[in-house]
């Protein structure tokens, strides 16, 4: 039984026919939210950037939303393999007071992980923001008119307009919440984001973890956090929110700056400036897209309309990398780690951290599947995008 499925857009199964997928061909690399399942895919994680990646000398732009940005943002450790571990770890053992019966109060969920996200960065923030060759960018949802800032009336009230205004179309759920992006500030994301409402922000070490902290923040489970330092004011959230899947314009890849809220401070820099690199000669400009299912939903309020699952000509340059629904029955409950196993074991964490380290035991499959497939340099197996 094969576990990993690959799926590529026509420009990428283009180049994929042609030479296969090579490292210099990796531009940008996105990371989605969805919490739990984002774990089966630490072994590839550990692979793509303590080996194969590492062999190139070339700029890579990490996105992430919500667990995206908390792996994308490990990633960028020196010694990054056994740093995503730790990770994996850290989230599988999470563990939260609360009274029998009841969900742990939101205030206490958000101190441990601060806590936790500051024992992992504290001290380290230059370790991220200045890799050599990636350039982090956090995706963030900050709140608008009723959720400018937190309340037990106006969160719920503020969502259900959300939830409204998405309906009719993204863009219009931009009056709502508006996409935040943290951003490297030695380059700019080199994707244009026009599509949606966004302001773009300097990754700093003033608030590396305050906006991974955010962009971990989901409504009703983790308070909104406020005033991040450099950012416009106001209550920010899961970047999941305004960009469950991050399906963005990765066909538009350019040199320039991104064109919304304008270039962060310090962007244009040539990758001189970030150490003794030498470019490679120019790849495919590919996106290497490692995620949980083969499909990009936009937005998380975006799960239930179908009609915005497919494919799109934004993802042409995109090679997806995903779990077989075969290999994914075969996992413990028939499916991959989600929070409503939180529920499932109730207070038996110890059943639960079984299940999920079994599961990233498991996912090494993942892993060694796409290192023979680099290997061969084919494009043997690889289906379009859906």
């Amino acid at each position: 039984m094969q576990a990993l499925s690959i799926h590529a857009g026509p420009r990428a199964m283009s180049a994929l026919r042609e030479h296969g997928l090579r490292p210099h061909d990796v531009r940008v690399i996105p990371a989605a939210a969805g919490g739990p399942k984002g774990l089966v895919l630490n072994p590839l994680d550990q692979f793509i950037f303590g080996d194969w990646l590492s062999s190139s000398r070339h700029t890579v732009h990490l996105l992430g939303a919500s667990i995206g940005a908390w792996r994308m943002a490990t990633a960028c450790m020196n010694d990054p393999a056994p740093a995503l571990a730790q990770m994996a770890h850290d989230y599988i053992h999470q563990d939260y007071e609360h009274r029998p019966g009841k969900a742990p109060a939101l205030r206490h969920v958000s101190e441990v992980f601060g806590a936790k996200l500051q024992q992992r960065f504290g001290g380290r923030e230059a370790e991220v923001l200045c890799h050599p060759r990636y350039r982090l960018h956090v995706f963030t949802s900050r709140g608008l008119h009723l959720l400018r800032r937190e309340g037990r009336v106006r969160t719920p009230l503020g969502y259900l307009g959300a939830f409204a205004a998405n309906a009719v179309s993204r863009r219009a759920m931009g009056g709502w919440l508006e996409r935040v992006v943290f951003s490297d500030p030695r380059e700019p994301l080199p994707l244009h984001l026009h599509a949606y409402r966004t302001h773009s922000v300097a990754l700093s070490a003033a608030n590396l973890r305050l906006s991974l902290l955010a962009s971990c923040s989901i409504p009703f489970l983790l308070e909104a956090v406020n005033d991040i330092p450099g950012a416009p004011t106001g209550a920010y959230w899961d970047g999941g929110i305004t960009d469950y899947h991050l399906h963005l314009d990765y066909a538009g890849l350019h040199a320039g700056a991104a064109d919304d809220g304008g270039a962060p401070p310090g962007a244009g820099l040539s990758l001189a400036t970030a150490g003794d690199l030498v470019p490679e000669p120019h790849g495919a400009d590919l996106v290497l897209y490692p995620h949980f299912q083969p499909s990009v939903i936009p937005g998380w309020l975006d799960k239930s309309l179908k009609h915005r699952h497919r494919a799109t000509a934004q993802l042409d340059n995109v090679v997806l990398l995903s779990p077989t629904p075969q290999w994914v029955a075969s996992l413990p409950n028939g499916k991959l780690p989600d929070r409503a196993d939180f529920k499932r074991y109730n207070d038996d964490t110890p059943a639960r951290v079984a299940v999920w380290s079994r599961v990233v035991r498991e996912s090494a499959r993942l892993r060694d599947e796409f290192a023979a497939w680099v290997q061969r340099g084919d494009a043997s197996g690889v289906q379009p995008l859906r």
